[in-house]
């Protein structure tokens, strides 16, 4: 029958080898899509099963979900909203406007011998190693010469400009996992405070229904910049402030205090900020804490020395 003309019809017919073949689907991923209702069943003609152009679609569709990180359950409830006049095209315009990219910057290519040169000239396979690792670089396949895809020409730039300032790889490594720990929390905030105030109200149904999908999705666009804008001017201000408290106290008279004695932020979940607001206050947030650790530092020492004594104690009984 092949992907002829039929006579019964204008639209193209297909055997199910067919349209494995168009869809890039094996046989057995359309028969496994078909049993749990992702797929229209065939027509029935004679001893055969006939597949059409919108078999083709729908495999077409699901292929690009699965691509965006769509799990099949959740596939499945997109195309029956489809099906049920709901609309898709919505939805996959607010997927595609949060997947795409958060920045003007674009990737680069770089070399081994390229990379080895921007830094010091030595080559290091575990700081290699590591970057791969973080998602500074993704190795590229193929070809006779080994290149890496710098997904932040800027960030790869920045710890060039600190090693060749005197900075070891390891310790550039080890402040960019701290840092992306606090940037993800500051992003996780910033996620949860837009979808309370903006977007819940186009959410409320699962899927969404298309037209507020695509309004939802011309708002990501608006405040898509946002985020960047308000940490830039934060990280602004907050460098501003404490490199001049950070350059008088180094310029003072007096030593600096011990390397212990510096503190540092930590991000906590808002959930546990929340809770411990319902008790002390805002205000009463950072001393709650400290004085939490201190106790649970405090009982675990007490628990310490009580489990050496009776580890002496038997040692007594025995000898």
């Amino acid at each position: 029958m092949g992907a002829g003309l039929s006579e019964r019809s204008a639209q193209p017919e297909y055997r199910i080898e067919d349209l494995a073949h168009h869809s890039g689907a094996t046989v057995r991923t359309i028969r496994a899509y078909q049993d749990r209702g992702l797929l229209p069943r065939p027509e029935r003609r004679g001893r055969s099963n006939v597949y059409g152009d919108a078999h083709l679609a729908r495999l077409r569709q699901i292929a690009d979900l699965l691509e965006r990180g769509y799990t099949l359950a959740s596939i499945k409830e997109l195309l029956d909203a489809w099906d049920t006049g709901r609309g898709l095209g919505g939805v996959l315009g607010l997927v595609a406007e949060v997947q795409g990219p958060w920045t003007d910057e674009r990737a680069d290519r770089i070399s081994r011998e390229e990379l080895d040169a921007r830094f010091g000239g030595t080559p290091d396979e575990d700081a290699v190693r590591e970057a791969v690792e973080l998602g500074v670089l993704e190795r590229l396949p193929g070809g006779g010469t080994e290149e890496y895809l710098v997904p932040s020409p800027q960030e790869l730039a920045v710890a060039a400009e600190l090693h060749a300032a005197g900075v070891p790889l390891t310790a550039i490594t080890g402040h960019l996992r701290e840092l992306r720990d606090q940037v993800e929390h500051i992003a996780t905030r910033f996620l949860e405070f837009t979808t309370e105030h903006v977007f819940a109200r186009y959410l409320e149904h699962r899927p969404p229904t298309d037209a507020d999908a695509a309004e939802a999705a011309t708002m990501v666009r608006r405040l898509r910049p946002l985020a960047q804008q308000t940490v830039d001017a934060e990280l602004a201000r907050a460098m501003r402030l404490l490199a001049t408290r950070h350059l008088q106290l180094h310029l003072s008279p007096e030593p600096p205090p011990a390397k212990g004695e510096v503190t540092r932020p930590v991000p906590l979940p808002m959930e546990t900020v929340r809770a411990v607001q319902g008790l002390v206050g805002a205000e009463g947030v950072a001393a709650f804490v400290t004085a939490a650790t201190d106790r649970e530092l405090a009982k675990r020492t007490l628990d310490t020395l009580a489990a050496r004594h009776r580890e002496g104690d038997g040692t007594d009984q025995t000898a």
